[in-house]
C-alpha cells in the first residue's frame, strides 16, 4: 500500500521537476538568444547620413560623444546643443580644453545639464529642454552600445517628438567582433540586462497608468 501510494507521488514531483527544468531552460536560450541579436543589431560603423534636426543632445560618459555632438553642431546639423549629466563640478573651462571647438559656441549654442547622474536623468533633462526650446526634433549623440536605452528612456519622456540616433562607436567596437573580446562581451551583457530592465519597467508603469485611467473613468 505505501510502496504503490509512493509511486504516484514520486511521478509527480519527477514531472514538477522536469517541467521546471524545461521552463529555466526555455528562459535560458530565451535570454541569450535575445543578448545575442541584441549585439549584432549594434552598428559597427558610424551613421553617415546627414539628416539634420532641431536639437543635438549628447549624453555623457565619453568624450567622443561630445567631439561628435560638437561636430554635428558646427556642421549646422542642430541648432542648439545640449550636454546633459554633466558633473556639477565641471567648469566650461575644463570642457573646452577636452574639446577646443567648443569655445566658439559656448556663447550662443551650447548648454550645459547638470542634474542627470544616470540615463532615466537624462532623458529627463532632455526632455524639460527640449520643452524650453520648442524643438520637435532631435540627434541623440551616445555610444552605440547605449543608444538602445537611452532611447527608450527619450521615447517615453518625449512622445512625438522625432528621435534620430547618432551612435558613437568605438574602436573596440569597430576593428573586431563583440563575441571574441570578454571585456566587449561583459560590457554589452551588463547593457543588455538593463535594457531588459528599463523596458520592463516602462511597460510596467504604462500597465498602471492604463489601469488608473479605467479605474477612474468607471468610478
Amino acid at each position: 500500500m505505501n510502496e504503490a501510494e509512493s509511486r504516484p507521488a514520486g511521478g509527480r514531483g519527477l514531472r514538477i521537476v522536469t517541467s521546471f527544468m524545461g521552463i529555466v531552460t526555455f528562459a535560458i536560450v530565451v535570454f541569450f538568444g535575445g543578448f545575442i541579436l541584441f549585439a549584432s543589431t549594434i552598428p559597427r560603423e558610424e551613421d553617415e547620413s546627414h539628416r539634420s534636426a532641431d536639437g543635438i543632445v549628447a549624453l555623457t560618459g565619453g568624450a567622443s560623444r561630445i567631439t561628435d555632438a560638437v561636430e554635428l553642431l558646427t556642421a549646422g546639423r542642430g541648432q542648439r546643443l545640449l550636454i546633459s549629466g554633466v558633473n556639477p563640478s565641471t567648469t566650461p573651462g575644463e570642457l573646452i580644453r577636452l574639446t577646443p571647438e567648443l569655445e566658439k559656441l559656448f556663447a550662443c549654442c551650447v548648454d550645459l545639464g547638470h542634474q542627470a547622474l544616470n540615463t532615466t536623468g537624462n532623458a529627463m533633462e532632455i526632455a524639460q529642454w527640449t520643452r524650453e526650446h520648442q524643438f520637435h526634433s532631435i540627434i541623440v549623440v551616445t555610444s552605440a552600445w547605449h543608444m538602445p536605452r537611452a532611447l527608450v528612456e527619450l521615447d517615453r519622456e518625449l512622445a512625438g517628438v522625432e528621435l534620430i540616433p547618432h551612435a558613437v562607436v568605438s574602436d573596440r567596437m569597430r576593428d573586431e567582433p563583440w563575441w571574441t573580446n570578454p571585456q566587449t562581451v561583459r560590457l554589452l551583457l551588463v547593457e543588455y540586462v538593463k535594457y531588459l530592465a528599463t523596458y520592463a519597467r516602462i511597460r510596467l508603469d504604462v500597465f498602471e497608468q492604463s489601469a488608473d485611467i479605467k479605474n477612474a473613468v468607471r468610478s
